[in-house]
């Protein structure tokens, strides 16, 4: 089972995040040696916003370590249906989350989660195993 890894993780190796970069780091290390690593276009373009070039993202993000994967059609649909949910409970944003595609794609594909943020993956796609603090 591949590990789709979460922007929040990447991002706190990149940054030297002060408080998570610890554990994102050893996280994603000890998943590593597990598990194929996963990025899918969502958490590509959350992580570039910290980078002029794309060169120099795509040598941030090696492909020999993170392998890139297109969110399935049917995870779009899991995405919608869920923003559907995250609505009904009182959510106030109008489109989909990044969140939301990211776990439908993994729901959809049998892909684990790697990320700090446990909150609306555990609510929203509680069938998805996390790998979370």
């Amino acid at each position: 089972m591949a590990v789709l890894v979460d922007s929040n993780v990447l991002l706190d190796v990149l940054t030297e995040d002060s408080h998570w970069f610890d554990w994102s780091a050893s996280a994603l290390e000890r998943t590593a040696e597990r598990a194929a690593l996963v990025v899918n276009a969502i958490v590509y373009a959350e992580i570039s916003v910290r980078f002029s070039r794309i060169e120099d993202l795509e040598n941030a993000l090696p492909r020999d370590m993170l392998a890139r994967e297109n969110i399935p059609y049917e995870a779009a649909f899991l995405a919608a249906k869920v923003h559907l949910r995250y609505r009904a409970r009182g959510g106030s944003r109008n489109t989909p989350l990044p969140d939301f595609f990211i776990g439908a794609h993994a729901a959809i594909a049998g892909h684990r989660i790697l990320t700090r943020d446990r909150g609306r993956y555990a609510t929203y796609f509680p069938a998805v195993p996390l790998i979370a603090p």
